[in-house]
């Protein structure tokens, strides 16, 4: 028990001293706020975010041998800037509500809690409330491993001039939420279609007697399930502290490799960071072999393409666009080299952005 006790106050006194650290840290941040507004700079910079990250990252693998699991110290120092950068200037992030959906996961797991958030009805409201300035950042789906592109999101971007300013991709881990203390009480299960649908087999096995109950968004039915007796929504786990919902059952979708990939989207410009992808969008001539010119112009300079899909142009009937993901930042000679290259091989393209790579995705 001694040496039990012992330990413990050599936890408290690191704790404390972790403490004094923080509070060191703001106070700098603080001051680098300040002559950032005297020099007219932009507050928020992600490109030292990422550097920050990548440089605690390989000190955790190593100095330390990675004794602290890498996402958690990530997710511990999103946090840590987010509270600082709060202390110069709260950002405000616009994106596709309602609360606790797996939207608002993405952005909070980005810009952290101490942002300020703003939820949006649609795509084309996140879109517009960053085009007016009234947000700095929006956060929309773009696909998901299991449901494919999200359309609405691309074709916005033939519209938009946003700018795509980095992305976060997210395990969609699906949970049985109610006020309810055990599974036996559950009579209803709410949520949306989807997700009732990705867990059916779960449902049908562990609540054969339950009635499964559609809702327009899972935190519709997490509102139903804190009021009603004896209901139930499927939703994620920031869905049970939103809320304040029981976790009765964990992970009962049926896919684990369900992951879907959100976009940052702004009015800036990214600077290369070593680890970026970039977006655009072409257009090819209509004529034989169009399609092959243009991705030649890729495979000439060893250009690896991430994705590539076809859209509509909504110009006229039977004409496509084709959206794109590189590795690579724009600012690079060789993606200079392609981009020039591509646009003597096709009648359009635009750049929606360059911008560093999700963490852990690599």
């Amino acid at each position: 028990m001694e040496e039990l006790r012992e330990l413990r106050e050599e936890i408290d006194r690191i704790d404390e001293e972790i403490l004094r650290l923080l509070n060191e840290r703001a106070k700098i941040a603080r001051k680098i706020g300040e002559i950032k507004k005297r020099k007219n700079m932009e507050i928020h910079v992600p490109e030292r975010e990422r550097a920050i990250f990548e440089k605690l990252l390989k000190l955790n693998k190593e100095k330390f041998k990675e004794n602290f699991p890498s996402e958690a110290l990530v997710h511990i120092y999103r946090e840590i800037i987010s509270a600082c950068l709060s202390l110069e200037k709260p950002l405000r992030i616009a994106y596709l509500g309602p609360k606790a959906t797996f939207t608002h996961q993405a952005a909070l797991e980005f810009f952290g809690f101490s942002a300020q958030y703003v939820s949006c009805a649609t795509i084309r409201d996140v879109f517009e409330e960053v085009e007016s300035k009234r947000a700095d950042y929006g956060v929309v789906p773009v696909e998901n491993t299991i449901e494919g592109v999200v359309n609405y999101t691309l074709d916005m971007f033939l519209e938009s001039d946003l700018k795509i300013s980095g992305e976060v991709v997210i395990p969609i881990s699906l949970h049985l939420l109610s006020v309810a203390e055990d599974l036996s009480e559950i009579r209803k299960v709410y949520s949306h279609k989807v997700a009732l649908g990705q867990c059916r087999k779960w449902l049908e096995k562990n609540l054969p007697n339950a009635q499964l109950i559609e809702t327009e968004s899972t935190a519709k039915a997490c509102e139903i399930a804190l009021e009603e007796e004896g209901a139930s929504a499927v939703a994620s786990e920031v869905a049970s502290y939103t809320y304040h919902l029981n976790i009765l059952a964990r992970n009962i979708q049926e896919n684990s490799d369900n992951f879907t990939r959100f976009l940052i989207i702004s009015l800036r410009e990214m600077k290369p960071t070593g680890k970026d992808k970039t977006s655009l969008i072409f257009a090819v001539r209509d004529e034989p072999g169009a399609l092959y010119k243009a991705l030649e112009a890729f495979y000439k300079r060893g250009v690896n393409l991430t994705k590539i899909e076809s859209r509509p142009s909504r110009k006229k009937a039977w004409d496509y666009v084709f959206f794109v993901d590189l590795e690579g930042h724009k600012e690079e000679e060789k993606i200079k080299e392609v981009l020039s290259d591509l646009k003597e091989r096709t009648q359009m393209v635009k750049i929606l952005g360059s911008y560093p790579r999700a963490l852990f995705s690599e």
